[in-house]
């Protein structure tokens, strides 16, 4: 071996030195990047004609356990989901009150009717006395009250759910079509043999917010494409090609494409309780999320594919959960109104015997059709409850003459439990609710009233406690997950710093090389001259 070839295979060294030294700059300058995993430099000896010519620099590795990666994606967006749900549902949590019916909070559904039955026992001993009259308007005042602020929470939550439905979907699309984009240049040089590293890992970034956000699936193709679907395989392209468009037809990236929220435009809807949505159904008021497929305008409706994830919380919230939680409050609210009346009682209404002005007027008679709007119906009967207003003006008809006949009979039927108080009529409405008929309690309606609200607030409180629950136990199986990701994607900093002292002295053996072969050089030259 010449002079010349020890030059060249010591340059070929320090080429190939700056290069690992690059690669562990990225590492270390990532070191704290939510996402990113470490890369490995490729170095390999070069060998030409049975002879040794240094070294070759390869593509540049990204460490990736693809099994792991998955695994952590689909945590992360269970993780997400619950987080969603467990911080929406501690609304209803602040106002919902104790599961026990003997918990002394009075804002307790259970307790708050409790109090009235106890308002009307009270009345029986003294009738006439105007103060006892008045403790059981207040008392069924403050049950309305307390049924009226339960339904304005799910409403207000339902409402902040289909807000962030919009919002989610909006930045999703931003992730999906910025993977499409880094895909398309990561496949446009991998065919030219070109490093990719960098743009892998800007793709696996993007990859781990999208994760949070909706649960999907990633697969990477041998030309470098990553094709993203939802966990039960529906497609959701990252570009206009992946569904047979010219790439043209859309700005990318864009927060619009591929998927849509809203019928035609931007803005989340404003939600009543008469609006719901169903696939397929010419009446359902709420919008659901499409996918372009390529093949029509509006797209196919993937709502019910979109699961996990901040998204797919949102959409059981809006959809499910609320609706249910209204379902039970309205159908509480139906049967507290007719067991009264049915008794000799009109104590509540639907708040139509008043007009906007707060003058009386003849009331609308209560329809208990299980799904329309109240008062044809006993959808959103629950945020319009009232006490009557006969008797808050004058009290004393919970009396007339100082007869208690009436009274006895609300306190041993209304407030019965026996087959003939629950059954029939006066049976607690329990499925085919809301404005689908699709919903259910998930309890007996042959229940007494405060059985009844009980098994209400603890149908509820199960909801929340088992978010809660579910999400402490989700978090630690992300911890143990991402710290075995860590342990094969993560950035050792103190072992990428070791490497800096081994690149260093590799350095300055192969500068000693050249810097020698230089010197043997001149004296070759000066030994000629």
């Amino acid at each position: 071996m010449d002079l010349g070839s020890a030059l060249s295979i010591a340059s070929s060294g320090l080429n190939g030195i700056e290069y690992q030294y690059s690669v562990v700059s990225q590492n270390v300058a990532n070191s704290s990047t939510t996402g990113y995993a470490s890369e490995s430099a490729s170095v390999t000896s070069a060998v030409a004609g049975n002879q040794g010519t240094g070294v070759r620099i390869g593509t540049t590795v990204v460490n990736v356990s693809p099994y792991l990666q998955s695994s952590l994606y689909t945590q992360n967006a269970k993780v997400s989901a619950l987080t969603a749900s467990s911080n929406s549902l501690a609304a209803v949590e602040s106002v919902q009150g104790s599961t026990s019916a003997d918990s002394g909070d009075t804002q307790t559904l259970s307790d708050e009717l409790g109090n009235v039955q106890t308002a009307l026992t009270s009345l029986t001993s003294t009738p006439q006395d105007s103060s006892a009259q008045t403790a059981v308007i207040t008392a069924a005042t403050s049950l309305t009250d307390t049924i009226q602020t339960l339904a304005s929470t799910y409403t207000q939550q339902r409402q902040t759910a289909e807000d962030t439905i919009v919002s989610t979907v909006s930045t999703i699309n931003q992730n999906l079509t910025q993977i499409g984009q880094l895909s398309k240049q990561i496949m446009a040089l991998q065919a030219t043999g070109a490093d990719t590293s960098s743009l892998e890992n800007s793709r696996l970034e993007v990859m781990n917010d999208l994760s949070s956000e909706v649960g999907v699936t990633f697969t990477e193709t041998s030309k470098g494409d990553m094709i993203v679907t939802t966990e039960d395989g529906t497609k959701l392209p990252t570009r206009p090609d992946q569904i047979g468009l010219n790439d043209n037809t859309q700005t990318l990236p864009s927060n619009t494409w591929p998927l849509s929220a809203t019928a035609g435009g931007t803005a989340s809807t404003t939600i009543t309780d008469s609006m719901y949505y169903k696939a397929g159904d010419t009446n359902s008021a709420i919008a659901g999320i499409t996918v372009a497929d390529g093949t029509t305008t509006t797209g196919t409706d993937i709502t019910s594919h979109l699961t996990s994830g901040t998204l797919g919380a949102n959409i059981t919230l809006r959809d499910t959960t609320y609706p249910t939680m209204q379902a039970q409050l309205d159908s509480f609210s139906a049967t507290l109104i007719n067991r009264f009346s049915s008794a000799g009682m009109a104590l509540f209404t639907n708040g139509t015997d008043v007009d906007s002005t707060g003058t009386a007027q003849t009331a609308t008679p209560q329809s208990y059709d299980t799904t329309q709007t109240t008062p044809n119906g006993i959808v959103g009967l629950s945020s319009a409850i009232s006490v009557s207003n006969s008797y808050s003006t004058t009290p004393s008809q919970l009396a007339p003459s100082g007869s208690t006949t009436t009274i006895t009979n609300v306190l041993s039927t209304t407030f019965g439990t026996s087959t003939d108080d629950v059954s029939s009529t006066l049976e607690a409405p329990s499925s085919s609710l809301g404005p689908s008929g699709t919903l259910s309690t998930g309890y007996s309606g042959a229940q007494g009233l405060v059985a009844l609200a009980t098994s209400l607030t603890s149908n509820q409180g199960a909801t929340i406690s088992t978010a809660t629950t579910n999400l402490t136990y989700a978090t630690a199986v992300q911890t143990t997950l991402s710290a075995k990701v860590t342990n094969v994607s993560g950035v050792d900093v103190n072992s990428e710093m070791s490497k800096v002292v081994a690149l260093q002295n590799a350095y300055t053996a192969n500068a000693k090389i050249i810097s020698s072969v230089q010197t043997m050089f001149t004296a070759l030259l000066d030994a000629i001259n």
